[in-house]
């Protein structure tokens, strides 16, 4: 799997996550939203990636998670995403949201509408969701 792969990986999940909310599946909407986050950040973690360099092992092991903050680290994002956090309160508010996210949240059967669509609203806003702004550096 490629950087590409894992953008587009990042969107279709998006999409996906679009028409469960549609179908009422609030608990699959919210899990894969936070999914597109994660490819999302996987794909900032390859774009470092350089060709013929053989990798770090501790960055090896660490890119293979499903903790979105110690991704951010990994891709070397987490000053940028302060920064960003610092001036731009909207987006604070989608990050805040975001952070929370878990590959657990599969299993929770409590999500609401009101929570899936409040993610999917912090994922996906333009230009302050927390996808726009992962694109700017995949």
């Amino acid at each position: 799997m490629n950087r590409f792969d894992l953008q587009t990986m990042s969107e279709e999940r998006v999409a996906d996550a679009a028409a469960l909310l549609g179908a009422e599946r609030y608990q699959a909407a919210y899990y894969l939203c936070g999914y597109a986050i994660e490819c999302a950040l996987k794909a900032c973690i390859a774009r470092k990636t350089r060709e013929f360099d053989f990798p770090d092992r501790k960055v090896v092991n660490d890119s293979y998670v499903h903790d979105l903050t110690k991704l951010l680290n990994v891709a070397g994002l987490a000053q940028m995403r302060l920064d960003e956090v610092g001036n731009n309160d909207s987006f604070a508010a989608n990050w805040n949201i975001v952070q929370n996210w878990s590959e657990t949240s599969r299993y929770d059967a409590s999500i609401t509408m009101e929570q899936a669509t409040e993610f999917f609203f912090a994922v996906t806003n333009e230009p302050n969701g927390v996808l726009a702004w992962l694109k700017k550096w995949w």
